[in-house]
């Protein structure tokens, strides 16, 4: 199973309903007429295991992909999880020598930097747009990272 995290970390496993019995589907699935319904076989902390939803299971939980620069393989934010997390970006300039991007997140929420140099013929766009992702990128992983130290932990 993979790790994912929402207000809880839990196991789960892409999985179909079929017939009101749960398969992986790395199992074998019996040929039927009924129809198959996408969704997770999910484990929580306790050992019990549900079935949610594919839809339902995607809009609450977030895969943790290991983090390749660590040296332990517990759950951790790595930076494909934070270069995922963003949906889309607008990059503008302002005054002839001021960078703004906009980046919108998976959950619609907005983060915004700007950055800036003292003359107009040294602008430019570019450079001024990837240093304003960098800044996005940092507060990505913060986010997300009190997102799993909330999952892990709770709020206790």
């Amino acid at each position: 199973m993979e790790v994912y995290i929402g207000t809880k970390i839990i196991e789960a496993a892409p999985a179909v309903r079929k017939g009101g019995k749960v398969y992986d589907l790395t199992w074998p699935i019996p040929r039927s007429m009924e129809p198959e319904e996408p969704g997770y076989r999910v484990r929580y902390p306790d050992g019990y295991e549900s079935w949610s939803p594919k839809d339902v299971f995607e809009r609450a939980y977030l895969p943790v992909t290991i983090n390749p620069d660590l040296r332990t393989e517990a759950p951790s934010i790595s930076q494909q999880m934070v270069d995922d997390f963003i949906r889309e970006t607008e990059v503008i300039t302002m005054g002839g020598k001021t960078t703004v991007v906009r980046a919108i997140l998976r959950n619609g929420f907005e983060v915004v930097e700007s950055s800036a140099c003292v003359s107009a013929e040294n602008y430019d766009e570019a450079l001024g747009a990837k240093i304003c992702m960098e800044h996005i990128k940092d507060k990505v992983w913060m986010l997300l990272g009190f997102l799993l130290q909330t999952a892990i932990h709770g709020v206790k």
